[in-house]
């Protein structure tokens, strides 16, 4: 494992998978200008080195949202650059799959960066939502179009049009996270989830993910392409060869 910290984003490196721990506690890991570029840069190595990533908070909060002070001194021309939007469809596109662990709030900015993942796990108290209206904005990073296709748009309503904000149970009751968990065992449930996949071939989940997020005019045409890939795999004839030979000496 190789450990990088001192900044707003704490990385864990392990050659399967890397964890992202936002860290700034002071301000309940409020995602700022800085926090935004450090995961830039750590989608560009997932990009040329795919690994898991997962995604959690420090001092038990993932993220209260965006930097509010940095909010209200942005203008039209910052809106346009889509700044967060911009970051969490990045960490979307990411090869292999991303997991958030997500502890306390996870509100604005930050529940539409866990939007963006492809697993949550969560503990009780968690609290999700995107309360954007109140402050005179909306959740214009992906809340508007990814929630709805997550929990269905009556619930999405209440959540970005009414403010309601999800406890970690009613989340788990509308699959909006798919764990609960005590928070001393909510990263080491994260690891457990990752070993999962990554006990899987790592090409055939690339493609697995790259297939699921594609368009729906793009099927069935994608899974056939993505199939006569890993049906030439040296990965794909070893693993069914062990499966038969196992199943041979039962």
């Amino acid at each position: 494992m190789t450990a990088h910290d001192g900044g707003p984003l704490l990385i864990e490196e392990f050659p399967d998978r890397v964890v992202a721990t936002l860290n700034r506690p002071d301000a309940r890991n409020a995602i700022d200008q800085r926090m935004v570029d450090e995961l830039h840069a750590l989608c560009a190595a997932l990009e040329r080195a795919p690994r898991i990533l997962i995604i959690t908070g420090a001092d038990g909060v993932f993220a209260s949202g965006a930097d509010i002070a940095e909010l209200r001194e942005r203008r039209a021309a910052d809106a346009r650059l889509g700044i967060n939007a911009a970051i969490f469809s990045r960490v979307t596109a990411l090869p292999m799959p991303v997991i958030a662990a997500l502890d306390g709030y996870a509100l604005g900015g930050g529940a539409e960066l866990a939007y963006a993942a492809d697993f949550r796990i969560a503990t009780p108290r968690l609290r999700i939502g995107n309360p954007e209206t109140g402050l005179g904005i909306i959740a214009a990073a992906g809340a508007l179009w990814r929630l709805p296709e997550l929990v269905g748009e009556p619930l999405a309503a209440e959540i970005v049009l009414a403010g309601r904000i999800l406890n970690g149970e009613e989340a788990l009751a509308v699959r909006l996270v798919t764990e609960l968990h005590d928070p001393a065992d909510l990263l080491p449930a994260a690891h457990a989830l990752a070993d999962r996949i990554a006990a899987n071939d790592p090409l055939a989940t690339r493609y697995t993910k790259a297939v699921l997020h594609a368009g729906r005019a793009e099927h069935p045409a994608a899974e056939r392409e993505a199939q006569a890939v890993l049906f030439e795999s040296p990965e794909k004839q070893r693993r069914m060869t062990d499966f038969l030979e196992k199943r041979r000496r039962r």
